[in-house]
């Protein structure tokens, strides 16, 4: 598994039919934040805005700390929603369903907050930080949340941009893709 860079280009959403199977996986792979969502044994479901790292096989990779209530939960439930955030306007957005599990490995947890650094400065981060990160990783307790996607819900963002403007702002219904799907071709 090899963490992916953070992209230059992230994925621009068509906004006049739904994404293909391939483009939701670029989508994810291109950008940078999500709210992870995950079920509460009382009230309603947990939400957290946070920095994602995507692999070259498809998972996201999320830095928390182990005493933190969305580590308990994916040990509890095994699996999480990820609604990945564009940050452009008009916002588009991608729900991703994921498997997920608790990884502790020092080194991957010490990799993917380097990673999530540079998502979060735009900047590469050099290796001299590597010993801050390693002892902020294990000070905080930090564990990786490994989120493997099966499935997408996706809407194109529908925007009106002028109270007169002469194109319709229409909606219509998605569907859940299984994350590994084909693109259909006609």
């Amino acid at each position: 598994m090899t963490l992916l860079p953070m992209s230059t280009a992230p994925f621009e959403v068509p906004t006049d039919r739904d994404m293909l199977p391939s483009e939701r996986r670029t989508f994810v792979a291109t950008h940078r934040t999500c709210v992870v969502a995950y079920a509460r044994r009382d009230h309603g479901p947990a939400q957290s805005v946070v920095y994602y790292v995507p692999t070259d096989d498809g998972e996201l990779l999320i830095a928390t700390m182990q005493a933190r209530a969305k580590a308990k939960a994916v040990e509890r439930l095994g699996t999480v929603s990820v609604l990945v955030l564009d940050e452009q306007w008009p916002v588009s957005y991608l729900v991703v369903y994921c498997d997920a599990v608790v990884d502790r490995d020092p080194k991957l947890v010490v990799d993917v907050m380097m990673a999530v650094g540079e998502r979060m400065s735009g900047e590469p981060i050099g290796e001299e930080a590597r010993p801050f990160v390693e002892r902020m990783a294990k000070d905080e307790g930090r564990v990786v949340l490994r989120c493997r996607p099966y499935a997408t819900f996706a809407t194109p963002p529908r925007h009106l941009h002028r109270n007169d403007q002469e194109e319709r702002v229409t909606h219509w219904l998605s569907a859940s893709v299984p994350w590994a799907a084909a693109d259909e071709v006609p």
